[in-house]
């Protein structure tokens, strides 16, 4: 949609455009947690958002940048649910028709609810990358405007807000963890993050089951990789943004992949200490703060966004069916955390 580079301005410029037209949600500090894992941990819980997700920030704003022409033809994507969420919602809100492009798996849940937003919805592929082509076959054929889901400048900026929230919520903390899928938060958060507080540790957060940005990051340029099926299917992504790559890999700190285990262990101890349903994209930082595998945050102040909770109710139980034998077998090694 737009070739603008991402910057600080353009993430605060985006908060401006978007003030009265989202929830700010709350970012607070959990003692269950933080004793659980040894680590000072606040939660940004931008999954009370209306849709459940952070992506209507990005989706919002890119409505809000339409010209008049684009606005009156509609716009398209493809998505795995919650971008295509947000811009139902928000579509329906400013007057703007949404085509909604899914993988034929995607969550009946989040399918359904773009139906009842009003969006027409497609469902094709059998993964992003299937889905996204044929949403840009119906671009051309219906002349429709492409809102990308995470490689967008104008929807990173929309995602960056989020950082913008956090750091007037919480006046002093030592890392920011973010989830990754395409990259899109990653690179709206680590903008937002290294302009205004440069000491903050960005570190990006992915399944192992989908680590593009990791591999990525190793390698210096966006590199694909093989997706397995994970529990944070929001972040089953084969190869990261170029845009949102160029953006974050430059501000990350490190990166750091968790199992399907660690996931499933993060989605049940939200559950049981906090009593939130929350999506396994959504818990994949917390999975990362339990896993053991960031040693050096024991003790210090970290904020992890809790940013969808969309789950499918039968990926759920699985979930917590396996976090809990994970757990069991955890504490029989006589680990306090996942390791």
């Amino acid at each position: 949609m737009s070739t603008n580079a991402l910057t600080l301005e353009s993430v605060q410029q985006a908060q401006a455009r978007l003030a009265g037209g989202l929830r700010l949600t709350p970012c607070a500090y959990s003692a269950p947690l933080s004793e659980l894992a040894g680590i000072s941990i606040y939660c940004k819980r931008d999954f009370e958002q209306f849709t459940g997700s952070f992506k209507e920030r990005g989706a919002r704003h890119a409505l809000l940048c339409l010209t008049p022409a684009q606005r009156a033809a509609g716009v398209i994507a493809a998505s795995a649910g919650n971008h295509a969420l947000g811009l139902a919602r928000h579509g329906s809100l400013l007057g703007v028709n949404v085509t909604v492009v899914m993988p034929v798996n995607a969550p009946f849940v989040k399918a359904s609810r773009c139906r009842s937003l009003g969006a027409r919805v497609v469902l094709h592929g059998a993964n992003f990358e299937q889905a996204s082509r044929h949403a840009h076959e119906l671009t051309e054929r219906e002349t429709l405007t492409f809102v990308h889901p995470f490689d967008d400048p104008v929807v990173m900026a929309g995602q960056g807000t989020l950082a913008l929230e956090v750091l007037e919520q919480l006046p002093e903390f030592d890392a920011f963890l973010v989830p990754v899928g395409g990259g899109g938060l990653l690179a709206g958060v680590a903008t937002v993050v290294k302009a205004l507080r440069p000491h903050v540790e960005v570190i990006a957060v992915e399944p192992a089951h989908a680590a593009s940005f990791t591999v990525s990051f190793d390698a210096g340029q966006p590199t694909r990789v093989p997706v397995a099926p994970t529990f944070a299917d929001g972040l089953a992504v084969a190869r990261v943004g170029e845009n949102a790559f160029r953006a974050a890999a430059p501000l990350v700190d490190r990166t750091v992949t968790v199992t399907e285990d660690e996931i499933a262990v993060a989605l049940l101890e939200l559950a049981e200490r906090e009593n939130l349903s929350v999506e396994g994209a959504g818990a994949t930082a917390l999975a990362a703060c339990l896993s053991g595998k960031l040693p050096h945050l024991r003790g210090r102040r970290v904020v992890i966004p809790l940013c969808g909770r969309n789950i499918d109710p039968d990926t759920q139980k699985q979930a917590f069916w396996r976090g809990w034998t994970a757990r069991e077998m955890a504490k029989e090694r006589g680990e306090l955390v996942m390791a």
